[in-house]
């Protein structure tokens, strides 16, 4: 039997509606982890669904971090105006604008990367695992590749408010959650002195 509190709990950590954590709950033998990531896949999956679909309404949300020295402008897509007014769309944009104040990614994602950027930090990875097995470098590289995308592309990013979430997690369940396609647009980050 799963109780109220655990599906309360799995709803609250996942944005997911009530039926669905009750599902994964049951699916996962009441393992709180393990319906996380059933919903994740879930989620990931309506989301690689809604994903084709044109995400052309949307808000510019703003945000000034606490003394004034800090500002962000972001531009957060989605298909319908409904959606667009909908509260937890707003809140995911303040959300994300504080994730871009706090962590100043350079780019939304890794598509945005200019190439020769990418071909320089690969450059500079190869260098510093000069000597290792070819097998190895490889590893070495995909993995040096992997912490610098999750630190310049917004999506890849550890999410401000949870690390165990990505940006990319919590779009693909607010995706889930408000059965629309979800894009961010593109952003700008002012800080004084820069």
């Amino acid at each position: 039997m799963i109780s109220a509190n655990a599906v309360g709990e799995l709803r609250a950590r996942t944005g997911a509606g009530l039926m669905d954590c009750k599902k994964a709950l049951v699916e996962s033998d009441g393992n709180m982890d393990e319906a996380i990531t059933i919903l994740k896949k879930k989620g990931i999956a309506s989301a690689a669904k809604k994903a084709g679909r044109e995400a052309s309404e949307g808000i510019v949300e703003s945000y000034i971090h606490l003394g004034g020295r800090v500002g962000v402008l972001l531009e957060l897509n989605c298909e319908t105006d409904f959606v667009a007014k909908n509260d937890a769309f707003k809140q995911l944009a303040r959300d994300l604008c504080m994730q871009v104040a706090a962590a100043s990614p350079l780019y939304v994602k890794q598509e945005d990367v200019p190439a020769d950027m990418i071909a320089k930090e690969k450059e500079v990875a190869v260098a510093q695992a000069a000597g290792k097995p070819p097998a190895a470098v490889e590893k070495i590289v995909e993995g040096k590749l992997s912490k610098w995308f999750a630190q310049v592309c917004l999506v890849d990013q550890p999410f401000v408010k949870n690390q165990d979430q990505t940006v990319r997690d919590l779009l693909s369940a607010s995706v889930a959650k408000l059965g629309e396609n979800i894009v961010v647009g593109r952003f700008v980050r002012y800080q004084i002195g820069e």
